[in-house]
């Protein structure tokens, strides 16, 4: 790295977790400062994804250079900064700053960034498979080609452990998108990781995806290791697993929670303790999937199916940062499909083949952010712009009438909003020049007060009486709160005591409560994984290296129904407690069935099918109602994508949901306005207004045209939506069955019953009624 940096290259390091890739992103600038003592102002930018990160590597990197005895200064800058600092760096800059993409874009949205950056040598990008592919990445790539503007001797340098596809990074990280300008440096791969799946009693259990089932057993590799990271997959999870460790906790071991909704000073309290060695294990979710240098972690527990071998990699990754010595990590299923699909991810770490990684076109709200930033930093010339916009790999694309159409909106708001003053935040003088700045002063505080592109659902800050933070929570959640009720959140149970604007006043408690819930996309399994798993159930000759429940589950399902090829679409049909199910295994991911079940079920009624409702995990779809399918074909062929689907989206609240992220993002509703912050409540109705508006007036506007794109690609996966429905159509078998099978059991368990408050007693039920369901599935007469 230190050579490339001395040719002047760009540079993507991919090397494993603890091989040193900071520090190699870092050394150039360390000896470029050692030899130039008396370098003055900004000279390297170290853009990471997560604020915690940031930290973490001040830390790691202070002690170097205190122990080199360097003069160099280098300082954090994110929105937990306070302002004064902020100021000051903007006008006595440190030698290197670590910062956000949402921060870096402030910064240049300023006049003074011009000379603020002028001499900047090196911008290092760590863990930039975390942000490239998404609305922070064209955010980021947006600033990059602003910054290489500034400075164009600037040497772009990224950082990752997990990349698939390393050419389709150094185009995005190359000025220009030209791969060839991004020199490929590969590290030493290091120990292969010590990978396991823990099965309690050597039984997988038939239902649920938690794994709280094996929480002694956790509890004992916690006992039997130094330290050990516990992931989780979602906040809920992390909060559920951590009461049930507590439970079993009988050394009265040292234990922390970390999540993205615990109050900033909970998450810095657990990040220092675990720093200093203080805490035994920590339960935690991606905030800690990315880059946080703990040494002493000897032991990493992933709670539930994995949902991609990158992700898993990168997880497991954070045991034991020595390439010398293997990482070690194991699995906790939480029923008998994921443990196939954590096989699955173990195949695949062993056959080195990460998650496919696909790149899209820049998203159209975060470039109106952009070019607004632009604008409030100085006035700009049409022409120049859309240059330096194209120079970023996401917009090389970007039409012209694109372009055009994205100024007229910042400067108008769109044809049915232009009547309204306050959508007018850009102006051309004179008209038809090509020479733009913002409509007046009070623009650019707006912007500055509402950029960023993380759009939170509305929340409640949670609060003892003292006033201390404990964290936040969804609107939604909340309001389904009253005073007395108890809630797990933080680790602790907690009574609520009031509940005032948008405070939850709580003191703590010693009885079971329920779990915070939170909205949100899930993650979805890999397509490679679910491939992978589809070859696991054509392939009988690989079983003998399954547990024994779980071979015998694939055996009774083939001899009374049948196992699905790679590429069929098994069907089943059968009747159970007076109601028809069909049930479809098509391992296409949550966020596809979900988004399949409501088309299905709208289809049924307008067959005549009585449908009565529909379940789905990543695996598979299960439909039910009053009437008989005897033929499933018609229920999924092609035109359900043109019809049904675009008359649901436009009827739900999904693309509601997702406009209200892109007028957000696109600066058309601002969160907040000086001295006053909006409600969740204000911003949706806000957001909900304005739809309606363009809904009726302007269909066509460019936000519809951004929150069509948003609903389609990210809410409902489209892409493997449209692949099995394309399956469908040529390759599906329909097995109708006299009683549910083996394979339906897990979907079986849960049909009426996700709505039921989580909790022992209920999880017990649940574990009842799977194992009669089982016996009958697994009955062969």
């Amino acid at each position: 790295m230190l050579e490339r940096a001395r040719a002047g290259r760009h540079a993507l390091l991919v090397a494993a977790t603890g091989a040193g890739k900071t520090l190699s992103g870092f050394l150039p600038t360390l000896v470029e400062l050692a030899e130039q003592p008396d370098f003055d102002g900004l000279h390297t930018l170290y853009i990471s994804p997560l604020k915690a990160l940031g930290v973490d590597v001040q830390r790691n990197l202070l002690g170097p250079i205190g122990e080199m005895g360097l003069a160099i200064r280098v300082e954090t800058r994110s929105g937990d900064t306070p302002s004064d600092r902020k100021a000051r760096q903007r006008a006595r800059p440190p030698h290197v700053l670590l910062t956000t993409p949402e921060s870096l874009s402030l910064l240049l949205s300023y006049p003074d960034s011009f000379t603020l950056f002028a001499n900047l040598k090196h911008v290092v990008i760590d863990e930039i498979h975390a942000f490239a592919r998404d609305k922070r990445g064209d955010l980021l790539a947006l600033s990059l080609a602003r910054l290489q503007r500034i400075a164009p001797q600037l040497r772009r340098v990224g950082l990752s452990a997990t990349v698939s596809d390393p050419d389709a990074y150094r185009g995005w990280l190359a000025p220009d998108a030209d791969e060839e300008e991004v020199d490929l440096v590969i590290g030493d791969p290091g120990a292969d990781a010590d990978l396991s799946i823990l099965i309690p009693d050597g039984r997988v259990p038939w239902s649920g995806h938690s794994g709280r089932y094996a929480a002694r057993q956790v509890m004992e590799l916690i006992e039997a290791h130094k330290t050990t990271l516990v992931f989780c997959n979602t906040r809920s999870l992390a909060e559920l697993i951590f009461q049930e460790l507590w439970k079993v906790n009988e050394q009265n071991l040292p234990l922390g929670i970390h999540h993205g909704s615990l109050a900033l000073e909970a998450r810095r309290k657990v990040e220092g303790a675990m720093a200093d060695g203080r805490l035994r294990a920590l339960v935690c979710t991606s905030s800690l999937d990315l880059g946080i240098d703990w040494g002493d972690v000897e032991m990493v527990v992933q709670m539930g199916a994995p949902k991609g071998s990158s992700r898993l990699l990168q997880r497991i990754g954070r045991a034991n940062h020595r390439l010398d010595e293997p990482s070690q990590g194991t699995i906790v299923p939480g029923n008998r499909f994921e443990y196939l699909e954590a096989r699955a991810a173990l195949d695949a770490i062993d056959a080195r083949e990460l998650d496919p990684e696909i790149f899209r076109p820049g998203t159209l709200d975060t470039l109106a952010q952009h070019i607004l930033a632009c604008a409030c930093a100085a006035p700009f010339e049409q022409a120049d712009l859309l240059a330096e916009l194209r120079s970023a790999a996401p917009y090389a694309g970007l039409q012209d009438e694109v372009y055009e159409r994205v100024l007229q909106y910042i400067a108008t708001g769109g044809y049915a909003l232009k009547a309204y003053d306050k959508f007018r935040r850009l102006t051309e003088e004179p008209a038809g020049s090509g020479h733009w700045r913002i409509t007046k002063p009070a623009v650019a505080v707006q912007h500055r007060m509402n950029a960023g592109i993380i759009v939170d659902n509305p929340m409640f800050d949670v609060r003892f009486k003292n006033g201390r933070m404990l964290g936040r929570v969804e609107e939604g959640f909340a309001s389904t709160l009253t005073v007395g009720d108890h809630i797990f959140f933080a680790g602790l149970s907690l009574e609520v005591e009031r509940m005032k604007d948008s405070d939850i006043i709580v003191r703590a408690s010693t009885k079971e409560a329920r779990l915070v819930t939170y909205g949100g996309q899930r993650m979805s399994m890999t397509t490679h994984l679910a491939d992978r798993v589809r070859a696991y159930l054509a392939s009988p000759e690989e079983w003998h290296r399954f547990p024994d429940d779980v071979r015998e589950w694939l055996e009774v399902q083939q001899r009374r129904s049948r196992l699905p090829q790679p590429d069929e679409l098994l069907v089943e049909t059968f009747p159970f407690e007076k109601r028809h199910y069909m049930v479809m295994y098509s391992f296409e991911g949550w966020n596809a069935h979900q988004s399949l079940g409501m088309l299905i079920t709208k289809r049924m009624e307008k067959l005549g099918l009585k449908p009565l409702g529909f379940v789905a995990n990543d695996y598979a779809i299960a439909v039910y109602g009053l009437e008989k399918i005897t033929d499933p074909a018609p229920l999924l062929s092609p035109d359900i994508l043109e019809d049904e689907f675009v008359d649901w989206v436009e009827q739900s609240m999904l693309l509601k949901r997702a406009f209200r992220e892109v007028a957000v993002i696109g600066g058309l509703v601002e969160r907040q306005h000086p001295g006053k912050r909006k409600t969740g409540r204000q911003v949706s109705f806000s957001t909900d207004l304005i739809y309606d508006v363009l809904r009726k007036y302007e269909p066509e506007h460019l936000l519809m045209k951004a929150a069509w794109e948003d609903a389609r690609a990210r809410m409902t996966e489209l892409g493997r939506l449209a692949r099995l429905v394309e399956r469908a159509a040529a390759q599906m078998v329909h097995v109708d069955v006299s009683r549910v099978t083996p394979m339906a059991v897990p979907l079986m368990v849960v049909i009426g019953r996700e709505a039921l408050p989580a909790g022992a007693a209920a999880d017990d039920s649940l574990l009842i009624e799977a194992e009669a369901l089982a016996a009958e599935a697994m009955r062969l007469d």
